[in-house]
């Protein structure tokens, strides 16, 4: 029997609209892999990766400060579960982008194995906050949400190294800061499933940063502790955001990613 292409399974996952079909057929394309019934063929011609991958009607998409503030109690968590699957979503479709767009770029094949397992963890991750919602008689979509973060991933379409410093190593890196203390607050009132599913989520998030980091330092071809004026210099070009302390040290320290990457950027003069 011949084998499926990676490519053209994760090209598929890009333009499924209904979210929970994109979420399986992630799962499918790493399960085929994994058995051996899947492949990464570069020799076929290959997919082009959309500018902006299918989405379902709902949620609606709003600018960042147009969405509306969260309200206080049940309501609040539903709604922060909410924004934790729209989050997941866009991470499935950032993992395969990154497998497609950079197809032609003679990566090795260990670099597209690492992103299509990031890309089941996303997907896993959205599959368990959309059942959270579910069973607590809400559904993925009943919230506004915003496009910020698939913008980033337009911003560095024609630019790997950026990519790499802006989604895994500054977004991503994000939720090493602040799921910390979601997780213990939902332990506080005894909210034992989410921070269950929060505790998964960081688990697999630091192993994306550090993904990130292990490419971010293979493409630029230079030693990491040596890429912080590279790092910062794209950050200014690429991410028109912050980096807010406090920053989870010990957590990105596993990643391998250096402190003066993070902690020093505000004082770049680059």
């Amino acid at each position: 029997m011949d084998k499926e292409n990676i490519f053209q399974l994760l090209h598929a996952v890009l333009i499924t609209a209904s979210p929970e079909q994109k979420a399986q057929q992630t799962i499918r394309a790493y399960d085929l892999c994994q058995s051996d019934k899947a492949w990464f063929d570069s020799s076929q011609e290959l997919p082009q990766a959309p500018d902006m991958p299918a989405r379902p009607e709902k949620p609606e998409l709003l600018p960042p400060n147009k969405m509306p503030k969260r309200s206080k109690g049940y309501k609040n968590k539903i709604v922060l579960m909410h924004a934790l699957a729209h989050i997941e979503l866009n991470a499935i479709d950032l993992a395969c982008d990154m497998v497609i767009r950079f197809a032609n770029d003679n990566l090795p094949q260990e670099f597209y194995h690492d992103w299509l397992k990031v890309a089941y963890d996303e997907a896993r991750h959205f599959i368990m906050l959309n059942d959270y919602l579910i069973e607590n008689n809400s559904f993925y979509g009943e919230y506004p949400a915003h496009n910020s973060l698939w913008e980033s991933a337009y911003q560095t379409r024609h630019h790997l190294a950026a990519r790499l410093a802006v989604v895994p190593m500054v977004l991503e890196a994000r939720g090493l800061d602040i799921t910390p203390r979601m997780i213990q607050e939902f332990k506080t009132i005894n909210e034992t499933h989410v921070s269950d599913i929060l505790t998964h989520i960081y688990h697999d998030e630091i192993h994306h940063v550090a993904i990130g980091v292990k490419w971010f330092e293979w493409v630029t071809k230079r030693p990491i502790q040596e890429a912080t004026t590279l790092f910062h210099e794209l950050l200014n070009q690429y991410f028109k955001g912050k980096l807010v302390p406090p920053f989870n040290i010990d957590a990105r320290d596993t990643t391998s990613m250096p402190r003066d990457f993070y902690e020093n950027y505000h004082n770049a003069k680059y």
